[in-house]
């Protein structure tokens, strides 16, 4: 019986000692996977996080930017790295620029501005009617007060700065009176951020003509360079990590529209007489800020109607 329980005792021991080595193995291989895998990471992070090579010229509206110079290199640096890393928002301004670009092309066009002013849209609104909190509104961020000294119709029923078109019509006004004054697009494109005055002031305080060579407020001398940076971006996003398909890009919307001159009483009857519905009306037709329209003495409006399928891009078939 002694000689049995030994035995037994030995046997446990054994099997102990057994299951301490095997643990032990499986810790070590444990520990070389964590390794490994935190190596890959590390790898990852590393390879993820790297900065973007400035090009070696870069133009803004035909106008060289000054590189060599290290204020300027570096402004563009921060701009670059600010927009690539701020992923969400960089992605949804790609997304958008697909939509809005072809529309604001043509205006900019027709009145003789820059192609690359198309992208100060990009950095005053993300291709959006955003509003600040000092109440500038719409793709272009029009004031009010600025507006309504141009000849917009801002008021509760209609607010014409939600107009793509016609905000694009007014920047390209501001624009162009600005180049007249200045001769550079690119003192031009700083004016639109800073007001003229604001601009002129530092003009003569500092005996500068040259936006690079100028020291202006926080926001305007970030301007024209983080504007550059969405233009790198937009438009070779690739190069700027972001790896989007084109059928990821938000497709462009085609609509016909209809003249208004007289009283609609309920654009959700007036949508069902088209085939549509008062949400994709009002997608189409920001502007229209009350669901009825009292329109202006001898004033026309011209609503964006859906074509068939526009809202379906998978599977076409007429709006319900």
């Amino acid at each position: 019986m002694l000689n049995s329980y030994k035995k037994s005792i030995f046997t446990l021991l054994v099997l102990t000692g057994a299951l301490l080595i095997i643990v032990s193995i499986a810790g070590s291989f444990k520990n070389e996977n964590d390794q490994n895998a935190e190596t890959s990471v590390l790898s990852d992070t590393v390879y993820a996080n790297r900065p973007y090579k400035l090009p070696d010229r870069v133009t803004f509206a035909g106008e060289r930017m000054p590189l060599e110079n290290f204020d300027t290199r570096e402004s563009l640096d921060r701009e670059i790295i600010t927009s690539a890393y701020r992923h969400s928002s960089t992605i949804l301004i790609i997304k958008r620029a697909n939509r809005y670009l072809p529309v604001i092309e043509k205006i900019l066009r027709k009145n003789n501005i820059p192609d690359d002013f198309k992208y100060l849209v990009a950095a005053e609104s993300e291709y959006s009617n955003m509003i600040s909190p000092a109440g500038a509104t719409g793709f272009w961020q029009i004031m009010k007060a600025t507006g309504l000294e141009q000849g917009m119709e801002i008021n509760s029923v209609v607010d014409e700065r939600y107009d793509v078109e016609k905000s694009t019509e007014f920047a390209c006004d501001y624009l162009k009176k600005s180049y007249e004054k200045y001769g550079n697009w690119t003192l031009t494109a700083a004016s639109y951020n800073s007001g003229r005055a604001a601009l002129d002031e530092q003009i003569r305080i500092q005996q500068q003509k040259n936006y690079y060579d100028l020291l202006l407020s926080e926001e305007t001398a970030r301007y024209i360079f983080r504007v550059v940076a969405y233009k790198l971006v937009i438009s070779d996003p690739e190069s700027y990590g972001f790896s989007i398909s084109r059928d990821e890009l938000y497709p462009v919307l085609k609509y016909r529209e209809v003249k208004v001159d007289t009283v609609v009483n309920s654009f959700s009857q007036f949508a069902e007489h088209f085939g549509t519905n008062y949400k994709i009306l009002k997608y189409l037709n920001p502007w229209l800020r009350k669901p009825y329209l009292k329109p202006k003495p001898g004033k026309e409006y011209h609503i964006k109607i859906p074509d068939k399928g526009m809202r379906n891009t998978e599977n076409p078939e007429p709006e319900s």
